[in-house]
């Protein structure tokens, strides 16, 4: 096993990466115990979903188990500062994705996303779709922008993820209309709110 290059992947799939190696020169006995998984989300969502299917998939191919630890929180970036100050062994790794790879615009990172992962491979590409509490008075996306300009600034958006923002962002600027964006630590705890109708849209 070689990782020549210093260098992640790209932010527009999810993917796993594992700290930047200096030498993996004890690769015939990799792994001799077990790997952790750091789900940067909490449990529910789809990063959650693809994970736990992958290590249980990786489980027979290595002999090892994958423990799974979901820490959730800031877009992602306290999972891979974790994952970025841990042993650079490929027994801590994270999964990654375009999420959590905007984090430097919106803070200031004690890591550096180009240079401190080392990529291993692409697991999904996910659509994104944009769904709506079951009582929300609307049929269609003609009928979503009209409430929303008939209801300035009471739509209320789940806001769990950089994508969420960024779709939410562009709906207001393409329909000139206004939401109110809800924070969330990951899509578990939102589309728990949007099924007991405390927000009303989630993408």
């Amino acid at each position: 096993m070689k990782f020549p290059r210093r260098q992640f992947l790209g932010l527009a799939a999810t993917a796993v990466a594992l700290p930047a190696l200096a030498s993996i020169a004890q690769a015939q006995s990799y792994p001799s115990r077990p790997i952790t998984l750091i789900v940067p989300f909490p449990p529910g969502g789809s990063t959650d979903v693809v994970g736990r299917i992958m290590a249980e998939r990786m489980r027979p191919l290595l002999g090892q188990s994958l423990i799974i630890e979901n820490v959730g929180g800031a877009g992602g970036s306290i999972a891979l500062g974790r994952v970025a100050r841990a042993a650079p062994d490929g027994y801590t790794i994270d999964i990654g994705q375009w999420d959590t790879h905007v984090g430097g615009i919106i803070y200031n990172l004690n890591y550096d996303l180009q240079t401190d992962f080392e990529p291993i491979g692409l697991m999904s590409i996910n659509p994104q779709l944009m769904v709506g509490r079951k009582n929300l008075p609307v049929d269609d996306l003609k009928g979503l922008v009209a409430w929303m300009k008939a209801n300035p600034g009471r739509a209320l958006l789940a806001n769990q993820t950089a994508a969420a923002q960024t779709s939410g962002l562009q709906l207001q600027q393409l329909t000139g209309t206004t939401l109110q964006f809800i924070p969330y630590r990951g899509a578990g705890p939102a589309l728990t709110d949007l099924l007991s109708g405390n927000v009303d849209l989630m993408v």
